[in-house]
């Protein structure tokens, strides 16, 4: 069969997918990876067949625009922005208002725009020429139901992290249902609609779901979902690696990593903690038996003021490669690092809400004994000094090792990508529906 990945251009999204494209492609399927321009060499650099499609213009500047445009006309209507819901993780009713939730809505549709838009008439021109059977996409990548919605394809959607943002649709449209006919506006609905009704289709909910989900987190992680779940063992993949010198032998301390995304490359800004933080981490861990490695990018290392002798500051290594020599994880909660953490098993340190299912995440972390979380929330929540607590926690208290362990058995009990080959072919035949494909070649 014919198997089209679709992700948004972001990098470590297109990495946690890429070892099933490899499966599919060895078990002898035809594997694409449609995304933006600026993403085509890391693409082609897994080995996958790439399919550039869209704007080449960087998506992080049309996100920041769309986004603060969408505040703008919060604070013009509204007056500010206290009150509204911005954590896609909370359930509890009495914060799940209509005013809420509407608005929720509005700023993530305009979101979305921004990171699709510019890629849904190429992709959706390449799919009637090409015609995939399958359509798997990362959950941000709404071009990829669009797509296959208009062409027959079954299409599969990958949640990064935990699937908050599944419930939190099921939250909207409960408390949508509730409302008067005249306010029953549904953003998300109107734009995924409008593309959509230019193709000769309708919108329906398996454009936000997928036909079913394709998971790589621990089963005692999941949240319920109403479609079909195929779970996935997480297999690292970090792109094209080198192991560096330092990393040839074991450690003469106990190696601590501290990362904070490889898209600071690119956006500075998505550092969640500032760089006054960060510099108050640093000199917080200096007097520990330590040896503290920290990706940071150039022009925010030129930031600090100082560096600690237990310190080695580089702009990148391979998580996977680092990793399985540390004894605990510093991260801002990104997939790959809570992901290759726990597929070697070890104790980790969530810093900040910046992922969306953070606040899901990090607390089920904790009670599995694997990890801690700090949120971030107030002023001074990450302080040097509270950092420093929970991390010498993590190391100290043995617990944390065996929670890790665990969490670690329960991924690797998970079918490899190779082993889940023949449920997607199962799934696809039963989605795809090669009547409507016709119809919409035709159009």
């Amino acid at each position: 069969m014919r198997v089209l990945f679709v992700c948004i251009p972001w990098r470590t999204h297109l990495h946690l997918l890429v070892p099933l494209g490899w499966a599919l492609q060895t078990a002898g399927h035809e594997v694409r990876v449609a995304s933006g321009p600026e993403v085509t060499g890391f693409v082609t650099n897994t080995g996958l067949t790439s399919v550039p499609v869209g704007s080449a213009e960087p998506m992080f500047e049309r996100v920041e625009q769309a986004q603060a445009t969408t505040l703008r006309k919060v604070v013009e209507e509204r007056g500010g922005l206290d009150g509204l819901i911005d954590d896609v993780c909370e359930d509890r009713d009495e914060e799940l208002t209509w005013e809420r939730l509407r608005w929720l809505y509005r700023f993530l549709s305009e979101t979305f725009k921004a990171m699709n838009d510019s890629m849904v008439e190429d992709l959706v021109e390449y799919c009637r020429w090409w015609k995939p059977d399958l359509v798997v996409w990362d959950y941000l990548s709404y071009a990829g139901p669009l797509a296959a919605t208009v062409t027959g394809a079954a299409h599969a959607r990958v949640p990064i992290g935990l699937n908050a943002p599944a419930r939190m649709r099921r939250h909207f449209l409960r408390v949508r249902a509730l409302q008067e006919p005249e306010d029953l506006e549904d953003a998300l609905a109107e734009w995924l609609g409008g593309w959509a009704e230019k193709y000769g289709a309708v919108f329906s909910e398996e454009m936000v779901t997928g036909h079913f989900t394709i998971d790589q987190m621990p089963g005692s992680m999941l949240l319920d979902q109403d479609v079909p779940r195929v779970a996935v063992g997480y297999v690292p993949y970090n792109g094209p690696a080198v192991v560096p010198d330092w990393l040839r032998e074991d450690p003469p301390r106990r190696r601590v990593l501290a990362t904070f995304g490889v898209s600071l490359e690119k956006d500075p800004s998505a550092l969640e903690i500032s760089v006054e933080n960060l510099q108050g981490m640093l000199d917080a861990l200096a007097d520990l038996d330590i040896e503290l490695v920290v990706t940071l990018p150039e022009r925010l290392r030129e930031e600090l003021e100082r560096v600690p002798g237990n310190t080695r500051i580089v702009e990148f290594v391979p998580l996977h490669v680092v990793i399985p020599s540390c004894s605990a994880v510093i991260h801002h909660g990104g997939a790959p690092a809570f992901l290759d953490s726990v597929a070697h098993g070890i104790p980790q340190l969530i810093l900040t809400r910046i992922c969306p299912d953070s606040g899901e995440r990090g607390p089920r972390t904790e009670r599995a004994g694997a990890g801690l979380w700090i949120a971030g929330d107030e002023p001074g929540e990450l302080s040097g000094a509270r950092i420093r607590g929970h991390l010498v926690r993590l190391l100290d208290d043995p617990a944390f090792r065996e929670g890790a362990g665990r969490l670690r058995a329960e991924l690797l009990a998970q079918p490899r990508p190779a082993g889940v080959v023949r449920e997607l072919e199962t799934l696809t035949d039963r989605y795809r529906s090669r009547g409507a494909q016709a119809v919409s070649v035709s159009r």
